[in-house]
C-alpha cells in the first residue's frame, strides 16, 4: 500500500492505502482463493527462494509461501493487517518468516536482501505509479529474479461474482497482462509468461532484465 489516499480501516483512517485495494471480508476472499498453496504452485514458486509477499494483507498467500520458500518478509502498510497475518503465520507453525510495516513504494529500503522473487496479489490495478513501484521492485531483485503480479482480467465487474455478489475492482480499474507489462517497461521488467488462475485472475510472470 502507497501513500496516495486514506481508507478507514479497523476505527482509525490510514493514510496510504492505494485505491481499491483494501483488504475484503474473509469469508469471499476465502471463498475465491480456498486453495492459495494451489496458486502458489500454479506461479511457479519453487523451495529454497527468497520471497517478498508486497502487500500481504491478512497472510492468505503468506503462508503458501512460507511453506515453500526459504524466506519469506511480508510487507503492508496496515498494522491491523500485520497482526492478522502473524496470527495466521503462527497458527500454521512456519517460523521462516518476518513482518514489516511499510508504504510499498519504499521497497527497496523495507527489504534488507535481495529477492528471487516478489509477489503483489489483487493490489497493483490501484497502484497510481506503477512505474514508480516497478522500479523498487527491480532495485532488490536478484538478477534473473522475478516480479509476480496476480491480478483481475479485465472483465465487467457484475461478471465477477463471489458468493452470489459481483466483486473485485471497478471495470475500469482493471488491467490486462499486455497493460502491466508496459506499464512497467521503464524499470527493465519484461512479460515472460501469464499463468491463468480461474475464475477471474491471471498470474504475470515478470522478469528482471537488470543486473
Amino acid at each position: 500500500m502507497a501513500r496516495v489516499s486514506s481508507v478507514h480501516t479497523g476505527g482509525k483512517t490510514i493514510e496510504g492505502f492505494f485505491p481499491a485495494t483494501a483488504m475484503p471480508d474473509s469469508d469471499w476472499w476465502g471463498a475465491l482463493w480456498p486453495e492459495p498453496s494451489q496458486v502458489v504452485a500454479k506461479l511457479g514458486i519453487e523451495p529454497g527462494l527468497d520471497v517478498v509477499d508486497l502487500g500481504c494483507g491478512d497472510g492468505l498467500f503468506t503462508v503458501a509461501l512460507a511453506h515453500v520458500a526459504r524466506r519469506v518478509l511480508a510487507i503492508d502498510i496496515d498494522p491491523r493487517m500485520l497482526d492478522l497475518a502473524r496470527a495466521r503465520v503462527s497458527a500454521a507453525g512456519v517460523t521462516n518468516c518476518a513482518f514489516v510495516e511499510g508504504d510499498a513504494y519504499e521497497i527497496a529500503t523495507l527489504v534488507p536482501w535481495r529477492a528471487d522473487l516478489v509477489l503483489i496479489a489483487n493490489t497493483f490495478h490501484g497502484v497510481p505509479d506503477k512505474e514508480r513501484l516497478a522500479r523498487g521492485v527491480a532495485a532488490i531483485l536478484k538478477p534473473n529474479g522475478w516480479f509476480v503480479v496476480v491480478n483481475w482480467h479485465r472483465r465487467p465487474r457484475e461478471e465477477t461474482p463471489v458468493l452470489g455478489q459481483p466483486r473485485g475492482p471497478k471495470t475500469d480499474m482493471r488491467m490486462e497482462p499486455e497493460d502491466v507489462a508496459a506499464a512497467v517497461e521503464q524499470s527493465g521488467l519484461r512479460l515472460a509468461r501469464v499463468v491463468e488462475l480461474p475464475p477471474y485472475h491471471y498470474g504475470a510472470i515478470l522478469a528482471n532484465s537488470g543486473t
